[in-house]
């Protein structure tokens, strides 16, 4: 029971067994929550908090049912990331669509620290690294929403 629990959250309610782009239809999910909590800034800084806090509970778990490090299939750290990246961020189409692909690129490439909390064992290898694409997309937006 605890391995499929497991494995339904890390999944994220099974969007990352879709055959194509399971972490792109993750984030999508994200910014879907993001955009419904948008005018709560304290109930999205909660719902934020606890879907990290159960990624890093069910992910590492998840992992070792699946067999594989950090496999496609893990996809609530997509979605903890990328609440990270639209928190307090203007809900407009073009916001959201240039936070949603500088998300995944920052996801994609891995820069540093990312590259290298990625290689940590277990939840902490899976979700930190999202973690910080998250951060970086948010500082990013930020500053270009308050200069461009």
């Amino acid at each position: 029971m605890v391995n499929y629990i497991s494995k339904l959250l890390a999944t994220f309610f099974y969007i990352g067994l879709l055959p194509v782009a399971p972490g792109s239809f993750a984030t999508i999910a994200g910014v879907a929550i993001s955009y419904c909590l948008m005018g709560n800034p304290a109930a999205y800084l909660w719902v934020a908090f606890a879907v990290t806090v159960i990624g890093f509970a069910v992910s590492g778990r998840a992992e070792t049912v699946v067999g594989k490090k950090d496999p496609t299939c893990i996809v609530i750290d997509e979605v903890a990331g990328v609440m990270i990246a639209f928190y307090m961020l203007p809900a407009t189409p073009a916001v959201f669509w240039t936070a949603f692909f500088l998300f995944r690129a920052f996801d994609m490439f891995k820069i540093y620290p990312a590259n290298k909390l990625e290689g940590l064992k277990g939840s902490a290898g899976i979700m930190l690294d999202d973690i910080v694409a998250g951060i970086y997309t948010n500082i990013v937006m930020q500053i270009a929403i308050r200069f461009v």
